[in-house]
């Protein structure tokens, strides 16, 4: 599902200032907080080689501990670090979210601008592309982790899929606005070539709607990798992953809390950040929002 309707036209004013952030703050709240809280996160993600202990440790007489100055957040039922294995879980779900966004840009960037503008190739993808959208996300990742068996990059590969859909129906929908356009039949009457007039007055109008909707496959690559995770069809069981922190300790959340609180709130607060960014760039580079102000 996306969020845009229309297409947008966003217009640079110049080169941003530090003087420039108060203004930036008070006009777009939600990219620095959603950008704020995302860059704490990729923080955590790097630095858990350096702040936490062995994520895949375990001390069978420190299971289900307490938490202590040991261990911040406790023991699984394994006796492992929650605290280690939350803040290395930050990574799968970083790696995946972030690799998903970015596999399903650029292949549905592809895909939306040649539909576009050649009709020929239209009719015939834009079909598949329904096809696809008609099948459940979280159905057709288990379908092709079945087949060809599970691991980080199968994982990636299976929510990405899914998710071109979205992305190549809304850049289609861009292109079709901004191809009618005076300036493109003005540049095709000069003589200029498809290619010229696709990377110079086609693809440009397609960034802005491109960013915002990748926030939103971000995010939902991050729930389908957990809920994956969780049913046991995500990432091998020995990683880390806050899916299956879950899945493995929700037997034991009246001993210790923790162990399912710290990767459920984590990836609340991964899913809340990529949402509100995405959010504040639908606000940034919607002109309409900008004539409200």
């Amino acid at each position: 599902m996306t969020l845009l309707s229309a297409p947008f036209e966003y217009i640079p004013t110049g080169r941003l200032r530090v003087s420039d952030l108060p203004r930036l703050a008070r006009r777009h709240p939600l990219v620095l907080v959603g950008g704020g809280l995302l860059t704490m996160l990729i923080v955590m993600a790097f630095a858990a080689p350096i702040c936490a202990g062995d994520p895949l440790s375990m001390d069978p007489f420190k299971r289900l501990q307490p938490p202590s100055a040991e261990m911040w957040f406790g023991s699984d039922n394994l006796g492992r670090d929650v605290f280690a294995r939350t803040m290395f879980g930050a990574r799968i779900s970083l790696m995946v979210g972030l690799t998903s966004a970015v596999g399903a840009a650029l292949g549905g960037l592809l895909i939306g601008v040649i539909a576009g503008y050649v009709r020929s190739f239209d009719n015939i993808v834009m079909r598949i592309m329904d096809g696809l959208m008609s099948i459940p996300t979280i159905l057709l990742a288990i379908a092709l982790i079945s087949l060809t068996g599970s691991g980080i990059g199968i994982l990636i590969v299976a929510i990405t899929i899914p998710q071109l859909p979205s992305v190549a129906r809304l850049v289609r929908s861009a292109v079709l606005s901004v191809r009618e356009r005076p300036y493109v039949e003005a540049a095709l009457c000069g003589g200029a070539r498809l290619p010229t007039i696709l990377w110079r007055h086609i693809l440009p109008s397609t960034i802005p709607p491109l960013m915002v909707q990748s926030a939103i496959v971000c995010a939902e690559a991050i729930l389908t990798e957990a809920g994956l995770s969780f049913l046991g069809a995500g990432v091998p069981p020995e990683i880390p992953s806050w899916g299956n922190m879950i899945s493995s300790s929700r037997l034991y959340l009246a001993v210790v809390p923790l162990t399912i609180f710290a990767p459920g709130i984590c990836l609340a607060v991964t899913v809340l950040a990529v949402n509100l960014l995405g959010d504040g760039l639908r606000d940034m580079f919607d002109p309409r929002a900008k004539r409200r102000r």
